[in-house]
This record gives structure tokens, sequence and C-alpha cells, in this order.
């Protein structure tokens, strides 16, 4: 990948984010559907919303790559926003946040493949990693359509749901160490 700042796939377009995409995001971020799996990160306040945006605009100065803005390249439709980030402990979290009303059209998984290739290609020895709620059927199927494997399954302590249960899926085997650093033990 040579300009990983703007990525074309067969259907989007992946950008860099902008100060300018913070309504757009937030339209998505704050609207309910987008946190069926768990309600309580639902972004109220477009502040919130901000402060993830700076951050990523952040990883991409210091790591060089971060979450993409994901558009529809037919349209230019904004649809949500795929990538991976790097963490303290030094593993990638592949995340994204996808419009209600384009998922289950593939656009989650088209968009994190090369998130998946650039962070491999830019920190090889850092795992990537997808931390994600097991009744988040739709995350797990993302992340195992990308050939990642579930490495962590228990309790999600700290939930409001006491009924949560935490996952895991990794690009590879996780050494207990690098499990411990993404969990903070």
């Amino acid at each position: 990948m040579s300009d990983l700042q703007h990525v074309r796939t067969e259907r989007l377009r992946l950008d860099i984010p902008t100060i300018d995409d913070l309504s757009d995001l937030h339209a998505i971020y704050s609207d309910p559907r987008t946190w069926a799996h768990s309600p309580e990160d639902l972004q109220t306040d477009e502040r919130t919303t901000f402060v993830m945006l700076a951050g990523w605009m952040d990883g991409w100065e210091s790591d060089g790559l971060g979450p993409w803005i994901v558009r529809s390249l037919e349209d230019g439709a904004f649809l949500g926003n795929a990538g991976c980030w790097l963490r303290p402990g030094g593993w990638w979290n592949l995340g994204y946040g996808i419009a209600p009303d384009a998922r289950c059209a593939g656009v989650g998984t088209e968009a994190s493949r090369p998130a998946l290739a650039a962070a491999r290609e830019i920190a090889p020895e850092s795992p990537v990693i997808a931390w994600l709620l097991e009744h988040n059927i739709a995350s797990e199927r993302v992340a195992t359509k990308l050939g990642m494997t579930r490495q962590y399954r228990a309790p999600d302590e700290g939930n409001p749901n006491p009924d949560a249960v935490r996952l895991i899926y990794a690009d590879r085997d996780l050494t207990a160490e690098e499990l411990a650093a993404r969990l903070g033990w």
C-alpha cells in the first residue's frame, strides 16, 4: 500500500478523517441503532465524538495509521469509519462504526481488510485485535471473515449488563503477555 491516507476498494473510498467529518460521524455514534449491542456507549454529546475523532487524527499523525472515514465509491455517501489504531501495550485495535442503514452489505468487512493489511505492514510485530461483545454477532462475523481467531472469552467485568461476555479475536495466537496487556492485567 502506498498512500494509506486514501485507499479505494471495490465499492468504498477510505480517507483519513478530518474535523469536517464530525457531524456525519456523530450522526452514526448518536444513533441508538448503532449501539444496540452496548447502549451504554451511545454518544449523546458531540464533544464525545469530537474527542474520539481527535484521537484518530492524532493516531494518523503519530503512527501513520488510524481509522478511515468510509464513503461509498459510487455516490460519496458517508457510511461510517473503519480501521486500526495503535494502543498502549503495542497492539492494533481493529474497529469500525457503520451507519445502521449501510449494514449487512459487507461494508465492515470490505473496509477492514485494507486496515488489517496496513497494520501488518506498518508494525508486523504488533498483533491486530478485535475487542467485541459476544452478542454482537455482526462484529464476530467480520472478525471471522478476516481470518481472525478467538483468543479470549469471559464475562465482561465492569459492563453494566451482568450477562455481557467479552470476546477477543486476533490475527495471530496471542501470548499470555499480549493478552494480559490488552486486558489490562
